[in-house]
């Protein structure tokens, strides 16, 4: 059976399992088999599938029609044009998370600077950011000893050397040092999801993570502790940048100033929902 008509069987049985990508979906996955970019499959699928290659693509389909993410499947996903490994111990890096990564380039205008990322995951965010602003110095955090070691995996693959990775529940593992550390931006992704949501039950989110979807007081626990405790963390007129949910940006903005941030406001993500609210934290000198 030629490679098209590998494709075309594949994105059928996508389409009846209810993907909404399935031409794209059977493509990334045969690629990832065959090891072959996108470009070599539209121009050789004509060629035959070799038995195993056959074989090892029909047993992908299956996990991907049985709801399993093709990020998970395949063990890579791209953000920021950079190659990420990934696995089920951390989220799957997404395109509207790079709002967040160009809020804080837009605000890293210094030579150089510090930036400290909470609940880094793969590292996609400190990755995306250390790689664009290679005279910064780049701190990632999660609790998760798997996610740092990813994170750890994906900046050496990436040859990105400005960027540090450890273990830490939030401001944890700083609070114990001589030496407060201070941060001129602090960027997090953080649990947002109330735990009745019903998009829980759908879509990729069923096999990621739960520890790092879902968070407490209808999805903001997180996200106010993190606001309530950056601001000893943060230098002076430092940064703090949160993604959330695309209905909370009016809570976590009236959090930021009850809390004494300044320059309050909430950006826009490719679907035109306000993900990513910041503030500014003008601590005494």
């Amino acid at each position: 059976m030629t490679l098209d008509a590998l494709l075309a069987e594949a994105t059928t049985r996508l389409t009846q399992a209810g993907s909404t990508t399935p031409r794209l979906d059977a493509e990334v996955l045969l690629c990832h088999v065959i090891g072959r970019d996108r470009t070599w499959l539209y121009t050789w699928g004509d060629r035959d599938g070799e038995r195993w290659q056959r074989a090892r693509f029909a047993a992908l389909v299956a996990a991907r029609a049985q709801g399993q993410p093709v990020a998970y499947l395949v063990g890579a996903r791209e953000f920021w044009g950079l190659a990420l490994k990934t696995s089920p111990d951390t989220l799957i890096p997404r395109p509207d998370t790079e709002a967040l990564v160009e809020a804080a380039l837009a605000r890293a205008s210094t030579p150089g600077g510090t930036l400290l990322d909470l609940g880094t995951g793969t590292g996609a965010i400190a990755l995306a950011f250390a790689f664009e602003r290679p005279h910064w110095q780049v701190q990632g955090v999660d609790v998760r000893p798997a996610a740092v070691a990813l994170a750890k995996r994906n900046a050496q693959a990436l040859s990105i050397t400005n960027v540090y990775f450890e273990e830490s529940d939030w401001f944890s593992a700083f609070v114990s040092q001589v030496s407060t550390p201070v941060f001129d931006i602090i960027v997090s992704n953080p649990p947002y999801i109330a735990a009745d949501d019903p998009h829980l039950k759908q879509g990729d989110v069923r096999f990621e993570p739960r520890s790092a979807l879902v968070a407490e007081s209808e999805g903001m626990a997180d996200l106010l502790h993190v606001v309530t405790y950056a601001r000893s963390f943060l230098a002076v007129s430092g940064w703090l940048m949160l993604e959330h949910g695309h209905t909370q940006a009016g809570g976590v903005r009236a959090a930021l100033s009850q809390a004494g941030y300044n320059n309050v406001e909430s950006l826009r993500d490719l679907a035109g929902h306000e993900r990513v609210t910041l503030g500014c934290f003008n601590k005494p000198i």
